[in-house]
């Protein structure tokens, strides 16, 4: 015989497996609403920082430009003998020299043989001219008694005078193969480096041939292309901060500022005097800065500025700690603080330093310093 169930346990089984249920899912939304942060409450602080505010400094005004580094003046050495062979080459590029040194000579035995053939000459017309002289005095002497005729006297006066002015030309020709001699040695015209040569042991030059070129005194100077606007703040004598490539700063001053200005580019060159130039050397590029005087302007640590994008910005605190990313336009340097022109109120509270790891609406908490 089959049993069947009664009806109030199987209700009561399923009315104890939907309590269950039910109690489960209570539990399941009250723990998802202990999770939930309550209304109102605040957000939770991105980062503990220091704020700091615009302060008044006072910078040096400074006018930047770019240039290349050259020779103060450069001295092209060069042979004043017209075909004469190159015996020797005396110093090569990077040597200094000082003035007067032999830079290189050359063969010397034509203008030699030239210089003994002339002062043979010299004594030759030395010896006509006292025979001259000896027979102009006795016609003097004679010229009183009339042993001699007039035209006899002149023709004795004449002689003396003509081999007179025949040594002063043998005299005069001796002088040029003296110094056709002395051209034989090439002398550094001033002190200097030599900073090129073309000289070739054996070569027969023309005269006016380049041989060497060499620095004037070793002296550079930078020649920066400054904007024709900020040409006439720039005088004689102000002092220059220098910059090149893997060099130390070398400091300079102003020499001269060009009376022109180039219509292409619309800068004009100034030429900066290089005292001690260093490692410096003519050719290199270089940047540089004109101290002009000092002004007072508003700055902020050089750590609250960040760059982005090509784009200075700072971090401004709100009254709500939130950070707000603030565009500015920014100006001097000086140590470690810059020079804020635009884009900032004065009484603006900014972070001082670590924004790099903040964005924007990010909240922070603030501590004093």
């Amino acid at each position: 015989m089959t049993m069947k169930p009664s009806s109030p346990t199987l209700w009561t089984a399923l009315a104890l497996a939907g309590l269950t249920a039910l109690g489960a899912l209570a539990l399941h939304a009250r723990a998802a609403d202990d999770k939930k942060p309550a209304a109102g409450a605040p957000a939770k602080a991105a980062l503990t920082v220091t704020v700091t505010q615009v302060q008044s400094a006072n910078l040096q005004v400074r006018v930047a430009a770019n240039g290349n580094i050259a020779a103060w003046q450069e001295a092209s050495v060069g042979t004043e003998a017209n075909g004469l062979r190159l015996a020797q080459v005396l110093v090569n590029v990077g040597d200094g020299v000082r003035r007067g040194q032999v830079l290189a000579t050359f063969a010397p035995e034509t203008i030699q043989a030239e210089v003994a053939q002339i002062r043979a000459s010299v004594a030759e017309a030395e010896a006509t001219l006292a025979e001259a002289r000896a027979n102009a005095q006795r016609a003097r002497d004679l010229q009183a008694s009339g042993a001699l005729s007039a035209q006899q006297i002149n023709q004795y006066l004449t002689a003396e005078r003509t081999a007179q002015a025949r040594l002063e030309a043998q005299q005069a020709m001796a002088r040029v193969q003296q110094l056709r001699l002395a051209q034989t040695q090439v002398l550094a015209p001033d002190n200097g480096t030599i900073s090129a040569r073309s000289a070739t042991v054996g070569a027969v030059l023309p005269a006016g041939q380049e041989l060497f070129r060499m620095i004037r005194q070793g002296r550079l100077e930078w020649r920066a292309e400054v904007p024709a606007v900020d040409l006439a703040a720039l005088k004689a004598g102000q002092p220059v901060l220098v910059t090149a490539p893997n060099i130390a700063p070398i400091k300079g001053r102003v020499r001269m500022v060009a009376p022109t200005v180039d219509p292409q580019t619309r800068n004009g060159l100034v030429y900066v005097d290089l005292p001690q130039p260093g490692a410096a050397k003519a050719g290199m590029f270089a940047r540089g800065e004109f101290e002009i005087g000092a002004g007072s302007a508003m700055t902020l640590p050089q750590s609250a500025v960040l760059l982005r994008d090509g784009f200075s910005y700072v971090l401004r605190v709100g009254p709500d700690s939130r950070v707000m990313e603030t565009k500015v336009r920014v100006g001097r340097r000086s140590g470690d603080r810059i020079e804020i022109i635009d884009g900032l109120a004065a009484d603006a509270r900014v972070v001082a330093s670590g924004g790099g790891f903040l964005g924007d609406g990010d909240t922070v908490r603030v501590v004093a310093k």
